[in-house]
């Protein structure tokens, strides 16, 4: 018979030499993924054309088979949703989900975002406000994320004239205040669209990433631009153009039209994850784009490491801190 401590060092022997928890790509059968690590959980939403939907489950495989909570619905066009944990006007932190939708055409699609009325992300949510991106309202906007700079919050978005990316500072979670800005993108050789802006902070920088081409091509991919820690977001010169896609297609591991991503952290904060959707086709579709996440590195200068999408197939460690 085992005594208590012969008991002891045998469960710790298996612990630590246990394999750590893997997963496979996709993670959800759709595109647009927004992934984040919060109140102990994974939580994702993606398109789903009518609705805001989010899963929540402790484990990436998990997100897999949860049943989705429907935060709202009755839209039409309802794309890209994402969250943030902001302090409201009172100055009380809650969530706040903000999505495109459209009561009409394609070129009706403008921003709104709804508060909850707890502090937990899985709601129950306030009816959704529309964001302002512009004085009279007049022009598209889609892809809205916030990001923090210096103290103050940015409103960042894929806009009309030119479907380029514009940025807006925040007065509080619904309200824009000042004069919108343009920010020049390449699209490295893919001229016509910027879209799904989304800031990340490494080492003092911002970098703000963005996709740049139609994501219908298999050419759709990332790009991304940084700010100093000194540095304007509202002077375009302040951001420095990266000459090279940060995200791409992988022709081998048949991955095609990569991007519409997001970042997100590992259950115990150590490690940086990106999430977007890609194809497994390369022809012009948009059918068939499925979320998938992998590992995000930095060099040595403190610059983002290129992603290169892997094949389906491969086994992927799971984000350090991820329970067995």
């Amino acid at each position: 018979m085992l005594k208590p401590t012969s008991l002891a060092l045998l469960f710790t022997t298996v612990a630590a030499t246990a394999e750590p928890p893997t997963f496979r790509n996709p993670i959800n059968p759709s595109a647009d993924p927004w992934l984040a690590h919060a109140e102990g959980s994974y939580h994702l939403t993606t398109t789903s054309g009518s609705r805001v939907q989010l899963w929540s489950a402790p484990t990436l495989n998990g997100l897999k088979t949860a049943e989705p909570v429907t935060l709202w619905e009755k839209g039409k066009g309802v794309w890209a949703a994402e969250f943030h944990h902001l302090p409201g006007p009172d100055g009380t932190r809650r969530w706040y989900g903000y999505f495109t939708k459209t009561d009409g055409e394609d070129i009706d699609h403008r921003m709104w975002v709804m508060e909850s009325t707890t502090d937990s992300i899985r709601g129950p949510y306030a009816p959704p406000r529309q964001i302002l991106t512009d004085p009279d309202d007049r022009y598209y906007a889609i892809d809205g994320h916030v990001f923090e700079h210096g103290g103050r919050h940015y409103f960042a978005w894929a806009g009309h004239p030119g479907h380029r990316l514009y940025l807006s500072r925040m007065k509080d979670p619904f309200t824009l205040e000042g004069h919108r800005v343009m920010i020049p993108a390449s699209g490295f050789g893919c001229e016509e669209v910027r879209e799904g802006p989304f800031a990340i902070h490494h080492g003092g920088r911002t970098f703000l990433t963005y996709s740049a081409c139609d994501t219908g091509k298999p050419d759709y991919q990332v790009g991304y631009l940084w700010l100093p820690a000194d540095g304007d977001p509202m002077k375009p010169s302040s951001w420095v153009q990266h000459p090279t896609p940060l995200l791409s297609r992988n022709d081998a591991a048949r991955a095609y039209g990569p991007g519409h991503h997001s970042f997100f952290k590992s259950p115990d904060g150590k490690e940086d994850w990106i999430a977007y959707h890609a194809k497994t086709t390369d022809i012009f579709t948009y059918k068939g784009r499925t979320s998938r996440v992998q590992k995000l590195t930095w060099d040595a200068d403190g610059f983002p490491e290129k992603v290169v999408p892997l094949p389906l197939e491969t086994d992927l460690a799971a984000p350090s801190g991820e329970a067995p």
